[in-house]
């Protein structure tokens, strides 16, 4: 980090649509704020069950509003995001324990690639509305990113292995111990306190808190 950098540590699951939204807008604004930003592949699912969180389009109303406020802020961000009507049901459909050890394993091996990939997870499941939970689809995204297929398929092998299933229970455990409850969580280390912003949606409060 350079001197007097913020660093911020973003912590997403590629099934988390507003995680999409928070990461291309901290993408845009690192070159503009002071701040060094980490991505944290997390896994979603660990939180929700830790913190005895729900869905939130499990209130019907809550989710007709969501559909709507998904497409005004991708409208708003520029981002491709595409809301389906049953949204909600390709959610809850997907496990996305195997794409983000997937792409926890490229963090620990290749990190180069760690933007890009998550960037694909999210345009084909979000945008394309593909299937990212089976091994052959996880290839096409990988390959979509720009991966070998041999640097690929070595990060498929290694998605089993105790050392990247920790590595993912660890940043998720880290994201909790933050006050995570859902994604995003954009944590902020400022003045040497770590500061929790939840959403896509506060980031103009994180960039007047940390002094842009």
């Amino acid at each position: 980090a350079g001197m007097g950098r913020t660093v911020v540590e973003l912590f997403y699951d590629v099934i988390s649509p507003y995680s999409w939204l928070a990461f291309e807008a901290l993408c845009r604004y690192r070159h503009i704020w002071n701040i060094d930003l980490r991505f944290r592949p997390a896994f979603l699912g660990g939180i929700m069950q830790q913190t005895g969180n729900k869905p939130p389009a499990m209130l019907p109303k809550r989710g007709e509003y969501l559909l709507k406020d998904m497409k005004r802020m991708a409208k708003y961000y520029q981002v491709p995001l595409r809301m389906s009507a049953d949204a909600f049901q390709h959610i809850m459909r997907t496990n996305s324990l195997t794409a983000m050890r997937f792409i926890t394993a490229i963090d620990m091996t290749n990190p180069q690639y760690l933007e890009p990939l998550s960037r694909e997870f999210w345009m084909r499941f979000w945008s394309q509305h593909e299937d990212i939970s089976q091994p052959e689809n996880i290839l096409a995204v990988a390959q979509q990113a720009g991966l070998s297929a041999e640097l690929s398929q070595k990060a498929l092998e290694m998605i089993t292995s105790a050392t990247v299933k920790d590595r993912l229970k660890e940043t998720t455990a880290e994201a909790l111990k933050h006050g995570a409850f859902g994604m995003p969580a954009v944590v902020a280390h400022y003045d040497g306190e770590p500061h929790l912003f939840f959403g896509s949606d506060r980031l103009e409060l994180l960039g007047n808190f940390i002094g842009e």
